[in-house]
Formats: C-alpha cells, structure tokens, sequence
C-alpha cells in the first residue's frame, strides 16, 4: 500500500483527515490505488471509512480519468462498505464535476480559518478560581475524552473519539503534552480545553472544547487567548483553525479573534 503522506502537496489541502489516517493505520478502512500495484507508486489513491470516501490524485495525473476511476471502483464494493459521502477538501472544480457526474449534493461544509500568529501573547484572563495546566499522558486522557465527548456531542467525528484514537495521536510526531491546555475550574473538574498542532509551519486549534454547562461563559475566548500565547515565538507562518460552517457562535468567536476564511472543505451526500 502508498505511503498516504506522500500524496501531500504543499499548499493544498492535506487530501485525507487526521481520522481516515489513523484508521487506515488501525486496518480500519479500505484503500485503493489506481493503477493497483504499480512498483513506482500509484496515480491516486482513495479511502473508504464508516460510509465516507477521500480521494487525492497525484497533480501529474490528474485530467486522465483517475478520480472517475477511484470513485467508481468505491461503489462498486460489497458487503455495505460502498461509500454514501465523500469529502471535497479544497473542494476544487474537479471534485466537483465527479460529485455532479454522480448526483452527489453537497450536504456540509467545513470551514478553514486563518490568522496571524501575534508577535506578544495575551493575557488569557482566567476567572477567579480557574487553573490552566498542560495535558499529562498516562493521568488525563479518560477526562478529557469524558470532556471532549460531552462538548462535540452533535459532532460526527470530533464527538466520536475513543482512547484508541487519542493514544493514536499522542503517538503522532507534531504531539506535544504542553501543546493540549486544560482549564479546570475551582473544585479542579475540567471545564475546557485547547489542542494546539503545530506542523509544517501552520499552528492550528486542533480542538476547542468547552463543558457544555459553562458555555457562553466566555471560556472559549480564554482557551483562545491562551492558545494563541503557546504559539508565538515558535516562527510559525499562521495560526489556524476548522469550523462547521453553519456553527455561528463558533464562528463568531473566531472572528472576533481576528480569523477569516482561508479554505472549504464540502461533504457530498450519494442521491437517496
């Protein structure tokens, strides 16, 4: 099989999600190539996971027919597995006219964020009693799941992951344990959280989270704050972030912290 990594171009949206990678990893998910079994590496590759497909040609390759070639071999597989969703990350002309092609309808979207990292880190402001410390592996993984579980209840993927996956990731090389912020309240209960990922130049708010009786509370801009403060001085190109783009509050609170829009990502549902 590729070394999915390999079909990264800088500049362009990664082609596969933190989540399909640690799946493919787990011998969750089904990969495809085209063409299958080339020695020097194939034109493309697609993914198949829970129902979703991700697909990336290889720039060189593209405008020969690969995509339609990938899609079609994912929906032609058995037992269930055929996808009934695709992500479009970037969502180029290109995705496009194979999701029309198919009569496949755009059905969310998904938001990149962009801003510049500042050259002094503000103060987070935390409220009396509040305590802000960085993650210990081995010590706060089952209460921050319980968290994170809790504050993305009604998101499909962020909402979902398990201790196979958050160990998947402190696996990750950009993992760093002072990089995830946990904000505790005053009878020391996690009330929130900030992930920071810093990779390839970009320090992105991985995620977010705060407990859902305390929001509105005006925890997540100091969550925010206190994140923006962990990324200067690191020489970092941007700071940035992903957001459902129908989440206004969301929405709001980033703008406020200076973001705008830098890329889309759009999920195609199949016709019914």
């Amino acid at each position: 099989m590729a070394d999915l990594a390999a079909f990264v171009v800088p500049g362009e949206p990664p082609p596969f999600s933190d989540q399909t990678l640690v799946d493919v990893r787990a011998g969750r998910a089904v990969v495809l190539e085209e063409p299958d079994g080339v020695a020097a590496g194939p034109d493309g590759a697609a993914v198949v996971r829970e129902g979703e497909l991700e697909l990336v040609v290889r720039r060189e390759a593209r405008g020969h027919g690969t995509g339609t070639r990938l899609v079609e071999r994912a929906l032609a597989l058995g037992g269930g597995a055929a996808p009934r969703l695709a992500w479009a990350h970037g969502d180029s002309p290109a995705a496009r006219a194979i999701a029309t092609r198919y009569g496949w309808a755009p059905t969310r979207t998904l938001l990149q964020l962009r801003a510049p990292v500042p050259t002094v880190g503000a103060d987070p402001s935390l409220p009396t009693g509040y305590s802000l410390a960085a993650f210990r592996p081995g010590t706060d993984e089952a209460d921050w799941l319980a968290l994170n579980a809790a504050a993305f209840a009604s998101h499909p993927e962020q909402g979902s992951m398990t201790m196979d996956d958050l160990l998947a990731r402190q696996a990750e090389p950009w993992f760093a344990p002072a990089d995830l912020l946990l904000l505790r309240d005053a009878s020391g209960v996690l009330a929130g959280s900030c992930w920071l990922k810093v990779e390839d130049g970009i320090g992105e708010f991985y995620a977010v989270a705060v407990r859902p009786d305390l929001q509105g509370q005006g925890l997540g801009g100091v969550l925010m704050r206190a994140g923006s403060a962990r990324l200067v001085g690191r020489g970092l190109d941007a700071q940035a972030l992903y957001v459902e783009g129908d989440n206004e509050p969301a929405l709001a609170l980033y703008r406020r912290s200076g973001f705008t829009q830098h890329a889309i990502d759009v999920q195609y549902a199949a016709p019914v």
